[in-house]
C-alpha cells in the first residue's frame, strides 16, 4: 500500500498521532527499503485476563499486522511487579514474580484470538530489565529529571495532596521507555492515559542516540459501569476468555449511550446500520457479535438464547403499578381515547400523543391488550377490569377503568 493508503487505516480509531509527519517519513522509508516498521505495544499482566478494553489497542495492532509491519507484543512481566501509576490516586500494590508469571501465561493463550500469533513477536521485558546492572540503572536515571517526571498530572496531584509516590513509580516511565530503546521501536501504541509514558519513550530513545518512536494513542473504553475505564482493578471488565453466556450478559448490562462506543471500538459494524435498530435489538446484536469474535457463531447463538430464556421471557407487567383511569361516557372507554388521556400519555411518553396516532398504532398491530392484538381499530374497555397494554416494543402500561360517577 502507498503511504496515504496506510495512513487512512492507521488513523481509524485513534485519538492522537505524534507526530504524523514523522510517521509518513517512516512509512515512506519502509516502502522504499522494503523494511517493515517495528510496532510495539506493552501489556502488564497485573491480572490474568485480557479484556475488551485491551482489544481496542489489539485491533489497531492487527491493522499494522495486516499492513505487513513487525508487531511486537511486549508482556511487561518485570514492570508489572512495580505497577503502572497512570491514573492512580495512591501507590499501587506490587505483585510477586510468581503471580506475574502465572498471569502472563494466560496472555499468550489469548492474544491469538485477535492477532495472527504466527506473525507477531511475543517478548518479556524481564529479558533485559532483569539484567540491568547498577551502572545501567544509574545511566538510565541520568537521562531524565525529577521535575519532568513530576509534570505527570497524577504524580503532581498526589504530591500536592501529600500522598505517597514511591521511587519505583517514578522509575516506571523510564523502564517502559527503555523497552523502546532495546526493541528499537519505530511506533508505540497505547491508550490515551499512557501518553506521558509513550512520550517518555521518544525522549529516552533520542538520549540513547536513536530516532524517536511515533506515538499513537487509542481511545479508552469505559467498563460496564459506564464511568471508570475498563480495568481489572475496577471489576468492570469483560474478559475475552470468559464463558460466552457471562460475556453476553455483561454486555447486555451496558447503557444505550455506551453501546454506540462499544460498536465503534470493538466491531466493524457501521453506525448507520445500528441506528436503524431498536435499542434492545441493537444491544443484543452487539453482544452476539462480540461473543462470536471470541467464541464462534455457535456459542454466540447459544448465549443469546440463554439470555432470552432467563431474562427476556419474564412477564414485563410483573410488579408494575396499575393506573386508575376515570371515565364518564362510553366514548371515554375507547382504547385510543384512554391511551391519549393525560394520565396515560404522561406514563407512555409518546409524542405526539393523539387519538388518531393511537388508532393508527392499533390498526398496525402494534398494540396488544392482555397479550392479544386487537382486531378492532379502538376497542371499548370494560369498567373495573385490569388491562395490561403493550405499545410497540418498549412501552408497557397497566390500567383499570373507573366510573367518574362512582368516584
Amino acid at each position: 500500500m502507498t503511504v496515504n493508503e496506510q495512513l487512512k487505516i492507521i488513523r481509524r480509531g485513534t485519538v492522537e498521532i505524534i507526530n504524523e509527519e514523522g510517521l509518513k517519513k517512516k512509512l515512506d522509508e519502509s516502502i522504499k527499503f522494503k523494511k517493515p516498521l517495528i510496532v510495539k505495544a506493552g501489556f502488564d499482566p497485573s491480572a490474568p485476563d485480557i479484556h475488551l478494553g485491551h482489544t481496542v489497542l489489539l485491533r489497531k495492532l492487527r491493522h499494522f499486522q495486516e499492513l505487513g509491519h513487525r508487531v511486537v507484543f511486549l508482556i511487561g512481566d518485570f514492570t508489572a511487579m512495580i505497577g503502572d501509576p497512570s491514573g492512580r490516586t495512591q501507590t499501587r500494590p506490587t505483585l510477586t514474580k510468581e503471580e506475574v508469571l502465572e498471569n502472563a501465561k494466560t496472555y499468550q493463550k489469548q492474544v491469538n484470538k485477535i492477532l495472527d500469533i504466527k506473525r507477531i513477536e511475543v517478548v518479556f521485558n524481564s529479558e533485559w530489565l532483569g539484567k540491568l546492572t547498577p551502572f545501567n540503572i544509574a545511566e538510565l536515571l541520568s537521562k531524565q529529571t525529577v521535575a519532568r517526571v513530576l509534570e505527570r498530572d497524577d504524580f503532581l496531584k498526589r504530591y500536592k495532596e501529600g500522598k505517597d509516590i514511591s521511587l519505583l513509580e517514578f522509575f516506571y516511565p523510564l523502564l517502559q521507555a527503555y523497552d523502546s530503546v532495546v526493541l528499537k521501536a519505530d511506533i508505540e501504541l497505547g491508550g490515551a492515559d499512557q501518553k506521558f509514558n509513550l512520550l517518555m519513550g521518544r525522549t529516552i530513545q533520542e538520549r540513547y542516540g536513536q530516532p524517536p518512536q511515533i506515538v499513537i494513542t487509542t481511545p479508552l473504553l469505559e467498563g460496564t459501569d459506564g464511568v471508570q475505564k475498563m480495568s481489572k482493578s475496577y471489576s468492570n471488565y469483560v474478559g475475552i476468555n470468559e464463558p460466552p453466556e457471562e460475556m453476553y450478559g455483561k454486555l447486555m448490562s451496558i447503557s444505550d449511550e455506551m453501546m454506540m462506543k462499544y460498536y465503534e471500538l470493538l466491531t466493524d459494524t457501521e453506525a448507520d446500520s445500528v441506528k436503524k435498530l431498536h435499542p434492545m435489538e441493537a444491544k443484543k446484536s452487539l453482544a452476539k457479535e462480540i461473543v462470536r469474535q471470541y467464541h464462534g457463531q455457535g456459542e454466540a447463538e447459544k448465549a443469546e438464547k440463554g439470555f432470552e430464556k432467563t431474562f427476556q421471557k419474564r412477564d414485563p407487567f410483573t410488579g408494575m403499578k396499575t393506573i386508575e383511569v376515570y371515565v364518564d361516557t362510553k366514548d371515554d372507554r375507547m382504547l385510543a381515547n384512554i391511551l391519549s388521556s393525560t394520565v396515560a400519555c404522561t406514563n407512555l411518553t409518546i409524542t405526539p400523543c393523539s387519538k388518531s396516532g393511537f388508532r393508527r398504532l392499533i390498526g398496525q398491530g402494534a398494540v396488544t391488550i392482555n397479550g392479544t392484538k386487537s382486531s378492532d381499530i379502538s376497542p371499548e374497555l370494560d369498567l373495573d377490569k385490569e388491562y395490561s397494554i403493550k405499545v410497540g416494543k418498549r412501552i408497557f402500561i397497566k390500567i383499570i377503568l373507573k366510573s367518574k360517577k362512582n368516584a
